[in-house]
């Protein structure tokens, strides 16, 4: 088994082996998406291990089961935090990815999801920098995607539910297959929205713009993070409709999220952002956030969950 992997996964309050975890092929989520997880980093700290704003992950992924009704009602919040806690100790990692997802298991055929049980799993293992080694520093390269994401009243997107990504993986798959490393997805309205897998900001003349969560997109915890680094910094915010065009004209860009961290975005569509490299901003808010992640400066906001307290 690889060394980046976990060798014991959380199932429904016992620990079994990596390989172990499996459901049956008939399982209600393997036909119809039903399932809501989250992504979590662990980060090797100054004062050892700690979890990225963990509480704040799994409170999302309830409200995520909440919305779909399949909330897990034999354990509490409380109960997955700290089995995520207990994950990364169990499994002797330094720093790791976390991956709670609630899912629809095997039971009755057919749409209807209320007679299939719902099962709850948290996995670990190592995952590197999302969109390239390299990309914090130099930024990536990407286009703006012909899929859209979805209008309102068709899937909830404040969910982060396993079948919204079916519409993520086409916007992904065209953007590799186009020769970029991700792509950017407008709303039913043609405004911006997000990338696959990413919140994201523009920053034209000193001012940094994100999308409202009516532009489709997923209320990122690493976007409210950067958010509230901007009124640390005193950066100006706006959280307003994007219109494609300004992806053009920005001084800079960049994505968030729990995988990709903030990530700059070096051209669009083949046009350069800016001097076609990670700008001033965007360096400013990568140094404070990582800081805070590293133990460098004093956590203010509580966003570090320590492994080992």
């Amino acid at each position: 088994m690889p060394s980046d992997i976990a060798k014991l996964i959380w199932h429904n309050g016992k620990f079994i082996p990596w390989g172990e975890a499996k459901i049956h092929v008939m399982a209600h989520v393997v036909h119809y998406g039903s399932s809501v997880f989250e992504g979590i980093r662990c980060y090797k700290t100054r004062r050892g291990r700690a979890i990225f704003r963990l509480r704040e992950h799994i409170e999302r992924l309830f409200r995520s089961a909440k919305i779909y009704r399949m909330v897990p009602e034999e354990f509490t919040v409380d109960e997955i935090v700290q089995a995520c806690v207990e994950s990364v100790k169990r499994n002797e990692f330094d720093e790791c990815y976390i991956r709670p997802i609630i899912l629809r298991g095997l039971g009755e055929f057919g749409v209807n999801p209320f007679n299939s049980p719902i099962e709850t799993y948290i996995v670990t293992w190592f995952w590197g920098k999302y969109l390239g080694a390299d990309a914090l520093e130099k930024g990536v390269d990407v286009n703006v995607a012909s899929w859209n994401r979805f209008a309102p009243n068709t899937l909830p997107v404040m969910a982060k539910a396993g079948a919204n990504y079916m519409n993520s993986q086409l916007i992904k798959m065209e953007a590799i297959v186009n020769g970029y490393v991700e792509g950017i997805a407008l709303d039913a309205y043609g405004y911006v929205s997000e990338g696959s897998g990413e919140n994201i900001f523009v920053i034209v003349d000193g001012v940094v713009y994100t999308p409202p969560l009516s532009a489709a997109i997923l209320p990122g915890i690493t976007r409210s993070s950067v958010m509230q680094l901007c009124t640390d910094l005193g950066i100006p915010l706006r959280e307003i409709p994007i219109p494609r065009e300004m992806l053009y004209i920005a001084d800079e860009v960049f994505f968030t999220g729990t995988a990709a961290e903030i990530t700059p975005i070096r051209s669009i569509d083949r046009i350069a952002v800016g001097q076609g490299k990670r700008g001033p901003i965007t360096t400013q808010l990568q140094e404070a956030f990582f800081q805070i992640l590293t133990g460098e400066v004093d956590d203010r906001h509580g966003w570090l969950h320590f492994v080992d307290a």
